[in-house]
Formats: C-alpha cells, sequence, structure tokens
C-alpha cells in the first residue's frame, strides 16, 4: 500500500490524546445506601469489569475512527499493473477516425464507443491536468494540449474521416505534443482503436518515455469487395484507338464472390463492363477496352455494388488525351525532308526545327520528343540539358553524323548513362529482328511474323557492350549488334541509331512501315506513366507544368463541393502543388487558373488500407508490444465502469472512501456502546 499525501500520517500521533483522556479519566461514583450488604462485594466486582470492557471498546472504537480519518486524508491506494507516479498530468488520447470505425460494435458504431472510451479517459483525471485529443486528420488544432473542458469538447466534435495513419505515427504526434508539457506532468498516452492489421505497426516505436495503454474495440466482422486500383496498359492513351485499361478488383472476405458487376462511367455516359466471380481472399484483374473520340481531358469511374463497406466500391480516374504532340529536331545541317514529311503526316504532331546556335533551353519541357540530326558535335550545355531532359521524363531520338566528334557523344552518353560510339565502319550491315515485344514496336504489326524488308545500313558506329548501361535493342543487326537501341534514365528515354539519318548511308526512311509507326511510338513513350489516379491523405504533392506569367497569378483547385488554394513552389519550369490534408471527399478535383478551361484534372479515392477489415486481437497486440514496457493493454467488457477502471491504473486502488466509512462506522459504535450499554 502507498500514500498519496503521506505527510498526513504524523496525525496519527494525535492517537495519544483519547488514550490519555482514558487513563486521567476519574468518574465520582454516586454513593447508594442499601438495606441488605449481602451482596455488595460482588455487585461490585461484576459492575467494575463490565465498567473496563465497555471503556475499552469505546477507547478502541475511537482509535480506530481517529486512524482511519487520517489514513483518508493521506488517500491510501494499492498500486496496480501499470506504474502509479504522483503529481500533475499531460494525457494524451488518440481517437481512431478511419472509415473501418464505422463498423458495428452491438449495433453502434465504433466510432461512438471510442468516443465514449476517450471521454472516460478524460475524466478518469483531475481538472487541473492537461490533454491532447488526437485524430488520424492530423488537425493543427489537435497538436496542442488544452483543459478538461476543452477536451471533451474536441472530443464531442470527432467524426469519421477519410484519413489513415500508421499507429506508429500516430505515437510520434502524441510524444510531440505531449513534450510541450510542464517540466512536473506526467505523460500518459491513450490508444483508442480497432487496431486494424495494416495500421498497426507498434514494434517500430521504441520509445520508452511515454506510458502508453492501448484501448482495442472489437467490432462485427463485415465481408468486403474492394475496387483496389486500375491502369492503362500503354503510357499514352489515342484517340479513335482501342486502350485497354486493366482494372484490379479484392476479395477481402473468407467467402467467395459470384456476379460481382463492375461498370464504368466515362463522361458521363453508363457502361456495363461485366460479372465477375472473385475467390475468397483474392484479386482478380479484368481489361476494359475504351475508345476515345475526342481529345481533351476525361472523367471516368468505376463502380461496383457492395455492402455493407461502400467507400470503395467506386474508383475515380482521369485522363488526356493530347490534341497535340510537339517534337523539336535539332539539325547539324539542313533540316530532314523525312522527319518533316512523317511529323506533318499525323495531324497531332507539331514540328519545330532548330540548329545547335538557336535553341531555348528553357523551351525543351514543352516538347515530347527531341530528335538530334547529323550533329557533328554536342557542346556541354546542350549534352546537360538533354540528359536534364531524359531523367524529367522527356525522350531523345539521336542519329549522330558520319564525322560525329565521338568524344563529345561520349561524354554524354556517359552521363545518361548509354553505350558508348565505337569505330565508325563502312560496312552494309543489314537488319535481322524488330524487338516486337517493347512498347515502340508491340501492337504496330497485327502479323509479327510477316515478311517485310528490314533496313540496311552502309555505315556504322559500332556500340560498346557493357551491360550495366541496360541496353534494350529495338532492332538489332545480324551480327548480334545493335542498330537502334534504347536506354533509360530516370523518368525518360534515350534512343540511339548507330548509322546516321541519310537515305546514302542508311535506307530506314525507305521503311516507312517501320519507320512511322517508330517515330510515333517514342514520341509518346515516356517512361512516366501518367498518374490517373490519387489516394486521398497518400498523394499530397502533385507537380504540375507552370503556366503561370505573373507574380498575381495563383493556381486553384476546385471539386464538386469545395474549392480551394493549394500549397505552391515553383522550381524551374515547374509548379509543385501541396494539398495538405485540404481533400476530404472521393471525386474529380480541377486545377485551374482560368476557370474557363482547366489545366488538370485529378481523380481522388478513398485509402483502400481500410478496406482490409483484419483486426489484431487483445493476445496479438500483447505479442507485439511485449519487448516495450512502455505498453499496456486495457481490456475491458462493455459492463465495466470504464473511467473507474482508467483512474484505478492512474492512480492505483483507491482506499481513502473505504477509510472514510469504517472511520464512521467506528465512531456509530462508539454512540451505541455509549448509549445502550450501561453498567449502573
Amino acid at each position: 500500500m502507498q500514500f498519496l499525501y503521506p505527510a498526513f500520517l504524523y496525525g496519527l500521533l494525535a492517537l495519544a490524546i483519547p488514550v490519555i483522556i482514558h487513563l486521567f479519566y476519574f468518574r465520582r461514583f454516586k454513593r447508594v445506601y442499601f438495606t441488605n450488604v449481602k451482596f455488595l462485594k460482588e455487585v461490585k466486582e461484576e459492575t467494575s469489569a463490565r465498567r473496563k470492557i465497555r471503556n475499552l471498546l469505546v477507547l478502541l472504537a475511537r482509535l480506530l475512527a481517529m486512524a482511519l480519518l487520517i489514513l483518508g486524508f493521506a488517500q491510501p491506494f494499492l498500486p496496480q499493473d501499470a506504474a502509479v507516479k504522483k503529481g500533475q498530468k499531460a494525457v494524451s488520447v488518440y481517437v481512431d477516425n478511419s472509415f473501418s470505425m464505422s463498423s458495428l460494435s452491438q449495433d453502434v458504431p465504433l466510432i461512438d464507443k471510442a468516443k465514449e472510451r476517450a471521454r472516460e479517459v478524460v475524466s478518469a483525471y483531475n481538472v487541473d491536468d492537461r490533454f491532447q485529443v488526437l485524430t488520424g486528420d492530423f488537425e493543427s488544432r489537435h497538436q496542442r494540449l488544452v483543459s478538461k473542458e476543452d477536451a471533451l469538447v474536441l472530443i464531442d466534435e470527432i467524426k469519421v474521416s477519410p484519413s489513415v495513419k500508421n499507429l506508429s505515427q500516430v505515437l510520434v504526434r502524441q510524444r510531440q505534443a505531449l513534450e510541450t508539457r510542464k517540466e512536473d506532468e506526467i505523460m500518459n498516452a491513450y490508444l483508442v482503436s480497432d487496431f486494424q492489421k495494416n495500421i498497426t505497426d507498434l514494434d517500430n516505436f521504441s520509445d520508452t518515455s511515454v506510458a502508453i495503454s492501448l484501448l482495442p474495440l472489437q467490432s462485427v466482422q463485415e465481408k468486403n469487395i474492394a475496387i483496389d486500383s486500375c491502369w492503362f496498359d500503354s503510357p499514352v492513351q489515342m484517340k479513335n484507338q482501342t486502350n485497354p485499361l486493366i482494372v484490379k478488383i479484392k476479395n477481402y472476405s473468407q467467402e467467395d464472390a459470384d456476379n460481382v458487376r463492375l461498370a464504368l462511367k466515362l463522361d458521363g455516359q453508363i457502361k456495363p463492363v461485366g460479372t465477375m466471380n472473385i475467390p475468397a481472399g483474392k484479386e482478380v484483374t479484368d481489361t476494359v477496352n475504351l475508345t476515345i473520340l475526342r481529345n481533351g481531358w476525361h472523367e471516368a469511374e468505376l463502380t461496383i455494388t457492395d455492402y455493407p463497406v461502400q467507400f470503395d466500391d467506386s474508383y475515380y480516374f482521369t485522363f488526356n488525351v493530347a490534341e497535340q504532340i510537339n517534337a523539336l529536331v535539332i539539325n547539324g545541317a539542313a533540316a530532314s525532308k523525312y522527319l518533316n514529311a512523317v511529323f506533318k503526316g499525323i495531324e497531332t504532331f507539331n514540328i519545330v526545327n532548330k540548329s545547335p546556335q538557336n535553341l531555348d533551353y528553357s523551351s525543351f519541357p514543352s516538347f515530347d520528343l527531341i530528335v538530334t540530326n547529323d550533329l557533328s558535335t554536342l557542346s556541354s550545355g546542350l549534352s546537360f540539358e538533354l540528359t536534364e531532359y531524359i531523367k524529367n521524363g522527356g525522350n531523345v531520338l539521336m542519329f549522330p553524323a558520319s564525322s560525329a566528334n565521338r568524344n563529345s557523344y561520349n561524354a554524354f552518353l556517359d552521363g545518361v548513362p548509354a553505350n558508348q560510339l565505337g569505330v565508325y565502319e563502312s560496312i552494309e550491315r543489314k537488319v535481322s529482328n524488330l524487338n516486337t515485344e517493347e512498347f515502340v514496336f508491340k501492337d504496330v504489326f497485327e502479323n509479327k511474323s510477316a515478311l517485310f524488308k528490314l533496313p540496311v545500313s552502309q555505315a556504322n558506329f559500332a556500340l560498346s557492350k557493357f551491360s550495366s548501361r541496360g541496353e534494350e535493342p529495338l532492332m538489332i543487326y545480324r551480327d548480334g549488334s545493335s542498330f537502334i537501341a534504347k536506354y533509360r534514365a530516370g523518368q525518360g528515354h534515350l534512343y540511339l541509331c548507330a548509322s546516321p539519318l541519310n537515305k546514302g548511308i542508311n535506307d530506314l526512311v525507305k521503311n516507312g512501315e517501320i519507320f512511322v509507326p517508330m517515330i510515333y511510338k517514342m514520341a509518346i513513350s515516356s517512361a512516366k506513366f501518367s498518374q490517373i489516379a490519387y489516394t486521398i491523405g497518400k498523394d499530397e504533392v502533385m507537380d504540375q507544368t507552370n503556366l503561370a506569367t505573373g507574380a498575381e497569378m495563383i493556381y486553384k483547385i476546385k471539386g464538386e463541393k469545395e474549392e480551394f488554394i493549394p500549397e505552391q513552389k515553383v522550381i524551374g519550369s515547374k509548379v509543385i502543388l501541396g494539398i495538405n490534408n485540404q481533400i476530404k471527399e472521393a471525386g474529380f478535383y480541377d486545377l485551374y487558373l482560368n476557370k474557363e478551361k482547366p489545366l488538370n484534372v485529378y481523380g481522388f479515392n478513398f485509402d483502400r488500407r481500410e478496406s482490409e477489415l483484419q483486426y489484431i486481437n487483445v493476445a496479438g497486440l500483447a505479442t507485439m508490444t511485449q519487448n516495450n514496457p512502455a505498453f499496456s493493454i486495457v481490456d475491458s467488457s462493455n459492463n465495466t465502469n470504464f473511467a473507474e477502471l482508467i483512474k484505478e491504473r492512474s492512480t492505483g486502488f483507491v482506499l481513502w472512501r473505504w477509510c472514510i466509512i469504517l472511520a464512521l462506522l467506528f465512531l456509530a459504535i462508539e454512540v451505541l456502546l455509549l448509549r445502550f450499554w450501561t453498567v449502573d
């Protein structure tokens, strides 16, 4: 047993007072005359013995009453399983308000049960203690310590939110808030959650400076089927062509799901896709073929029908079919009439011819493809800009001049990195193979085994064969060396031809069935797949080509119900947009400078981590936290007086009430002894 205020125990010295009164109390006896004194001695002895017993019992009752009263002021308690510390306390309470907390627990949503538990935790502490109320939203108003009354108000305002945070992140936030406490305040943290498996990473938290109590809530196990994600088979969507869309749907329950109906809503028009059967705990993929009839931005929504968990039954995504593909050709001599013919033969292409002396490097990001044609040398400035352009998602096709300065070319190729140009050899070589598995030639030819004329070169540079350069041949000579090779760097591609683009040296331009689709596919073959969908709370930063012309121009994002100004940071030709947890609802959001035409359209979806309704039970939590003594688990039934349970854990089993009750009981015994036990 321990005492909260042990100084009151000095009051036990006052127990000597009733003892002294008892010893020095001499009652004067009244003389009584008897006519017959035969039994006088016997009566006198009996009366004296009874009086002594009564007085001793009265003294004992007084001593016990005073002792218990003094103990009551000292506030004794019995320490429980959690360490009990004295003094003011700083308490952080995290209430999990993710979508899984909308599940039912005995016909009551878990979020309501969690708020009730949080109120009971706060109520178990004193008025002068300070509190933090934290949710998965990580709102700024939840980052400070407040009074008990304000904490109860914050708990009442908690609502279910799409935000999902790993519990290790939550504990870090709690610790940060608690570290702002006064020096003499004791830190306590509480986690009220259903402890889903995919967010419970408590073994990643090793700090022992904060006493952490876990309050698990048990929900009814729900069945759930969710649209996990979708993506296009090719990096660029093309008008008037079939664009395969891959859809992934997952069954999170332990039962097979039959006849799950999938539908697609594209630009306001609903298109039934079909039904599918999904085995228990498995995922399936399906292909939806989209035929796009116009350029510009498109909004699409995939939907399934599932109950009762419905937040993940829709998946929003957007994509853009470019109205124009811009190509820059840097010519060492005259412009190539063959390249001009290719680009002008396709209505969506826009070609710009420049000489190396007239380049505007700042305009490079606006081009989808840059072709270097017949350059004798690459300046260090051009080499640097081309390297940066490739790494940021651009495509470069390089045809070296027959008189190329190999040192300048190889300096650039080393920076990519790519295989180097070797000796220029005037030997006829024939291409024997096309790599029809690579994106550039994939799906170009209906009959891949058909015999058609392949290019022949009269001279070429021998390319080195460093395996570390990651070369992917597109066209191969009969001797196994590369005629055109592809190299990936950062988010873009370099395409290197071993022979100059000169009809007298290289007849590639004569093979229109190869040359034309090759140029087209290279222009749209960015290694950076355009992100078609975003996740609320996860994708908080996005980049956009900066189109603002003045400091007063401000980007805005507008949804169906809200509009806000994102954080904006301009870096070169890009502007970095920060969402900062301002998007709360799934749907479509437009980015614009001018409301008449959006610059970008984003599809935001709820985090799918909440779709997996698997939880860690009390035994699992105990195993996970067994190596960290800071953790303790508060497991209670619904009928438990939770406030009392928390109070006992924070202050021990309180005994002062029993001391007062027993003190009153012994005072009552004393009164009864004096009133009803007569000895005369």
